[in-house]
């Protein structure tokens, strides 16, 4: 049986396919910070998560052919990004949980809850906008080489 030609990739140098994975994965990681700070909802902040984690397994399975030093720094400040979109979405999911046993919206837990979410939600934000003021993913393309 012969393979199957995934997006018109066979045949393609391994360079050329990281490269061209890593500059999807960094335009999607980008867009989906983007998103995060126009619309405010719970499925952003995972999308967000997806994103960086995808990128970050992109980079260290073809570490090979991107700068080393780049990618360690790129993957540290992904990882930054990552714990603060976490600290939200713990707290959503926490709050998913509590709706789910049928727990006041108005109970203690669930305000304390909320209110350490939206806390993480400014502080992820903050990241987030100096990602995008810094025109960070244009920066770590030149970097990187895509």
């Amino acid at each position: 049986m012969k393979p199957k030609n995934r997006g018109g990739q066979a045949g393609l140098p391994i360079r050329e396919y990281a490269q061209g994975q890593a500059s999807d994965l960094l335009r999607r990681m980008a867009f989906q910070s983007n998103r995060v700070t126009r619309v405010k909802q719970e499925e952003t902040v995972h999308d967000l998560r997806v994103s960086i984690r995808r990128l970050s397994q992109c980079l260290r399975v073809f570490e090979g052919f991107f700068p080393q030093d780049r990618v360690k720094e790129l993957r540290r400040k992904l990882g930054g990004i990552m714990d603060l979109a976490s600290e939200v979405r713990n707290r959503d999911i926490a709050l998913g949980l509590l709706r789910g046993a049928h727990l006041p919206t108005g109970s203690a837990v669930a305000r304390s809850l909320s209110q350490e979410r939206q806390e993480a939600e400014r502080a992820l934000l903050v990241s987030l906008k100096r990602w995008s003021r810094r025109d960070s993913e244009k920066k770590w393309r030149a970097r990187l080489g895509l």
